[in-house]
């Protein structure tokens, strides 16, 4: 069953809801798992039809039946990342999406490489068979120009007459023929009919499938040398180029390192000093101690003491003076009978 919807696959034929899916500019996990939920429920009543994904519109939504471990191949854009895959626990579910980016569509249609899928699968609560493909835009990067122009399929691609078919529910693997137009073959209702390969999938698609291989082959063999190429030229001028050292604003640096190491470096240390600055001031002392007076560095009883010897000293010479003007008055007074009429006496 995988192998023949591998085959499928290779064309860019999927079994698809029938319906279209209103677009979205994001899709987050909690509507990825709405729509996975509600998909499950309408798959046992409307049957999935076969379809291509050519080119999708950004914002655009699929919901396929998709076995396990059966590659997604071709749906028009050429990644150049390789598909990461992770899971989102949900509660009682759980959500496996696979991402890749660096897409573009090839004869010149977008100029640089940003498109963007995501799908969605529930593998623990739900029907792991289905599967949502969102497409948007990631961040860009360069075209190769040996990819520029380089098709993704063949074409021109061919018409589907493949009827549509019950995917879940107790009708499962039922085709659901248009009016007027019954089973081929005897083939009717029944699950060893479910995953018969399209009409005219027989040696014609063996050989668009080898030459879609080779063609890829030679796609990776050309990015593969490109690349060395430029890894080589990086080299070589790297090689040449001078040494040159910078003149750095501390010397704790070393040199001939990378601007991406030096800033980073920086960066931390930056970081380090200014969180020793703030985390002083959020959980530091909240109460700063009160500042020392500038009289602080003397003593009050020392002042005292000196003060009152100063004092006693200060009294002892006023004393002293005062003794001494009166001696010198009564000395002048004795002598003034020998003083000349007209003379003053000068103290």
């Amino acid at each position: 069953m995988s192998v023949q919807f591998n085959q499928a696959a290779q064309e860019g034929i999927y079994l698809r809801f029938p319906d279209n899916i209103a677009p979205q500019r994001e899709l987050n996990y909690d509507l990825a798992i709405n729509l996975l939920t509600r998909g499950m429920a309408m798959a046992q009543s409307i049957p999935f039809t076969w379809s291509y994904i050519d080119k999708p519109m950004d914002g655009s939504i699929y919901l396929l039946f998709h076995p396990v471990n059966t590659p997604y191949v071709i749906d028009g854009i050429r990644f150049q990342d390789t598909e990461v895959k992770y899971s989102i626990p949900a509660g009682a579910r759980e959500l496996e999406v696979q991402e890749i980016k660096y897409g573009f569509i090839p004869n010149f249609q977008d100029t640089n490489a940003s498109r963007l899928r995501r799908r969605y699968r529930l593998i623990k609560g739900g029907n792991p068979q289905l599967m949502l493909v969102y497409y948007t835009r990631g961040p860009p990067t360069q075209i190769p120009p040996a990819l520029m122009n380089q098709p993704v399929r063949l074409t021109p691609m061919r018409s589907i007459n493949e009827p549509a078919m019950f995917v879940a529910g107790d009708k499962i693997g039922q085709k659901v023929y248009p009016p007027g137009v019954g089973p081929m073959h005897g083939g009717g209702g029944g699950a060893s009919n479910m995953v018969q390969p399209p009409i005219g999938m027989g040696m014609n698609f063996e050989q668009q499938r080898a030459m879609l291989a080779q063609q890829n082959s030679s796609m990776e063999a050309l990015e593969q040398r490109r690349r060395e190429r430029e890894r080589q030229q990086q080299q070589e001028r790297a090689a040449q180029r001078p040494r040159m050292v910078e003149e750095e604003d501390s010397g704790d640096e070393v040199d001939m390192i990378s601007t991406r190491t030096l800033a980073l470096a920086r960066y931390k240390r930056n970081h380090d000093w200014m969180n020793d600055v703030f985390n002083q001031a959020a959980f530091g002392k909240r109460s700063a101690p009160p500042e020392a007076t500038p009289y602080s560095i003397f003593s009050k009883t020392e002042i005292e003491e000196k003060t009152a010897k100063l004092q006693a000293e200060l009294e002892a010479l006023q004393t002293m003076s005062a003794q001494r003007r009166a001696d010198k008055i009564r000395d002048v007074q004795s002598r003034q009978g020998d003083v000349p009429m007209g003379e003053s006496i000068v103290v």
